[in-house]
């Protein structure tokens, strides 16, 4: 690959790339406090062309984190509040009547981005739900039966309530396979609350990134060095078998009635390869499939209901898993 040099100054080398993307960290803190994991898992999810699940109460910055990370990466981003009444072409965009062509045009919607931020996506019907899953996987919207591909890069990012379940359509298994990786995102520590409201009090607007110092690091000549120093990055025999084995012990979990599919050891095995680069290594090891395991299962894995009511949890039956699991030398 030639290097290129974006808007934000940075160019296509994978060394410059990766310390770009790591300055991403400090660059979004200076709008979220503490929600480093978020931020990595969304980057991860970047490098893989994958899609997030962000989940946590109202209030917790989640669509300012999107926000803060497409000024941070000069992406351009979207917002779509999923409501009970959306239909599909409010998302995808529709066919208008031009009169003064007499003809029909294309109005494209608001899934023509880069950073799609799906907000409260269970509170809609799963007509409009569904609306998402060809532009999520194949990348293109098919209205009228004319394919119309999207931006690249292209990232939805769903949030959902995990509290309020009155008036949602949950996802069901198969869209929720969609997703790279489920993210949440908890409530902050004593401290990091006293530092968000320290900042409000000093005059800190969450809608005026810029005035926060949010500054452009990374572009997209960024992302595409990266993902293919990712492609590059060497997995051995033992960790593809260590990721096949984590993957059919979650199909025979007695606490489980669905187990993670092929689809789902394929996307630990590219977000372990994500990991394991971002941290400066073209190799992956054990601890990068530790490390992405809960995000990228959790949402793959359904519990039986008898385990459910004693308080098992998918992150605790994927604990007990990668502790049982023998792990390569």
């Amino acid at each position: 690959m030639d290097p290129t040099t974006d808007n934000a100054g940075t160019t296509g080398d994978p060394d410059t790339a990766r310390a770009s993307l790591e300055a991403l960290r400090a660059e979004i803190a200076k709008a979220v406090v503490g929600q480093d994991p978020a931020v990595t898992g969304l980057v991860v999810a970047l490098l893989c062309r994958g899609h997030v699940l962000l989940e946590g109460v109202p209030g917790v910055a989640k669509t300012l984190l999107v926000r803060a990370l497409a000024s941070a990466l000069e992406l351009d981003t979207k917002r779509v509040q999923f409501t009970p009444d959306l239909m599909p072409s409010d998302v995808t965009g529709s066919l208008v009547y031009d009169t003064r062509t007499a003809e029909f045009s294309f109005q494209p919607g608001p899934v023509f981005t880069n950073l799609l931020l799906a907000d409260e996506i269970n509170r809609t019907p799963p007509k409009t739900q569904s609306s998402l899953l060809e532009a999520m996987e194949e990348r293109q919207v098919t209205v009228d039966g004319t394919p119309r591909l999207l931006p690249d890069p292209f990232l939805v990012a769903a949030t959902q309530n995990p509290v309020e379940y009155e008036g949602t359509y949950p996802l069901p298994e198969a869209q929720l396979d969609r997703f790279l990786l489920k993210l949440t995102i908890p409530l902050p520590s004593r401290q990091d609350e006293i530092d968000v409201l320290t900042r409000h009090a000093e005059g800190f607007n969450p809608r005026d990134l810029k005035a926060a110092g949010v500054r452009p690091v990374a572009g997209p000549a960024d992302l595409e060095a990266a993902r293919a120093a990712v492609a590059k990055t060497t997995v051995s025999p033992e960790i593809t078998a260590y990721v096949v084995d984590i993957c059919r012990a979650t199909r025979e979990s007695p606490s489980l009635t669905l187990g993670v599919s092929p689809r789902g050891a394929t996307a630990l095995l590219a977000t372990s390869r994500a990991w394991a680069w971002l941290t400066g290594r073209d190799y992956v090891i054990p601890d990068d499939v530790k490390a992405l395991a809960l995000p990228t299962l959790r949402h793959r894995v359904q519990l039986r209901p008898e385990a459910e009511m004693e308080g098992v949890t998918p992150d605790s039956v994927i604990n007990a898993i990668l502790a049982h699991v023998l792990v390569p030398r």
